[in-house]
């Protein structure tokens, strides 16, 4: 893959514990997620070979199971968390995480868009 090529998670529902009053973060909220992994560049052909590119499942579950594994004040905090993991544990050049999150009345949502590179 080329270094301007994506793959797209898109709409990843996560449920996790995040809120900065404590009750806010007493209950689990679902928080929507898209994330776009940039992939080292390779000139090689792909050859429909899934060990040559990023496997997006494996991606969703990691972020799935860091969600889940502490409550956080901040959606930022979950970006940077989220971000830092997926370039630490996969063969990404760069990451770029938006979270939404459904808490403030009278708006779809709020959230937090961050890029980070490897």
């Amino acid at each position: 893959m080329k270094d301007t090529d994506e793959i797209i998670i898109k709409g990843l529902r996560l449920t996790c514990h995040v809120g900065v009053p404590d009750e806010e973060r007493a209950q689990p909220q679902e928080l929507l997620l898209h994330v776009r992994l940039h992939p080292f560049s390779d000139p090689q052909p792909l050859q429909d070979d899934i060990t040559r590119t990023i496997d997006y499942h494996a991606v969703a579950l990691h972020i799935e199971q860091l969600a889940s594994e502490r409550p956080r004040k901040l959606i930022e905090t979950l970006a940077e968390d989220i971000a830092a993991s997926v370039v630490e544990n996969f063969s990404v050049s760069r990451v770029a995480i938006e979270i939404e999150k459904f808490i403030l009345p009278n708006t779809r949502s709020v959230g937090v868009r961050i890029t980070r590179l490897a």
